[in-house]
């Protein structure tokens, strides 16, 4: 998907403000958002078969951009859940409608310490990115192979950057199997190579980089083609 999430390249957006001891959550909202998500996910396949990050993406461009990280979080859940028939807009503006009026009014709580236990568990869970090696994939491109980023354009959520394709580079790293984070068509999805491609800052800015400059990106074989 083309939109205004993929940033990279872009300019007039100004400097990447970094945050000194960064809270966890900068509001107690931020925190019920958190933990609204993780439970529904534990419980629902709400964002299912598109991702969450296909409704992230899909958020328009000037109300991605006036939102905080949770915010997104917040406003994809809706989408989600309004595409799947879990809620109705009129549901959603006259609850956002009573707390508008009465900001103090108490918000409900349910206790449920078994979904709690769960949530944390899975939350703590360690889950490794390789997979487990497989003789039928076979890596397409050995370290020092010359490689070009192919032109896609997918209506779903991707992982290459869309300043890098039709940009040659070489490959530099091979690492093991990994699932293709991207929303593809089931036949297309599994297991792939995940390589680390070296570009030329001149490949990819021109006139504009700066001298001596590379810039490694990790990529699924699918992502590439030879040069």
């Amino acid at each position: 998907m083309n939109g205004i999430h993929d940033m990279g390249g872009m300019h007039g957006f100004g400097p990447i403000e970094i945050e000194e001891n960064e809270p966890v959550f900068h509001d107690p909202w931020e925190g019920r958002v958190y933990g609204i998500v993780t439970t529904i996910r534990d419980a629902h396949d709400v964002y299912g078969p598109n991702g969450s990050r296909f409704y992230i993406e899909s958020i328009p461009p000037d109300r991605y951009l006036a939102s905080s990280y949770y915010e997104k979080w917040m406003l994809a859940l809706e989408n989600a859940l309004l595409a799947k028939g879990l809620l109705s807009g009129e549901e959603i503006e006259a609850r956002t409608s009573e707390y508008r009026d009465n900001p103090d009014a108490t918000v409900p709580r349910r206790e449920d310490p078994e979904a709690t236990r769960r949530v944390i568990e899975n939350i703590r869970l360690r889950r490794p990115l390789a997979r487990a090696p497989d003789a039928s994939i076979r890596p397409a491109y050995q370290v020092g192979d010359a490689v070009r980023a192919r032109q896609i354009n997918p209506k779903g959520h991707t992982r290459l950057p869309r300043y890098v394709r039709g940009k040659k580079g070489e490959i530099e790293k091979l690492y093991k199997i990994q699932d293709i984070q991207d929303h593809v068509p089931e036949s297309k999805r599994g297991p792939q190579p995940v390589y680390s491609v070296r570009f030329e800052a001149a490949e990819l800015w021109g006139d504009a980089a700066e001298a001596n400059q590379s810039l490694y990106i990790d990529m699924w074989e699918s992502y590439l083609e030879p040069a």
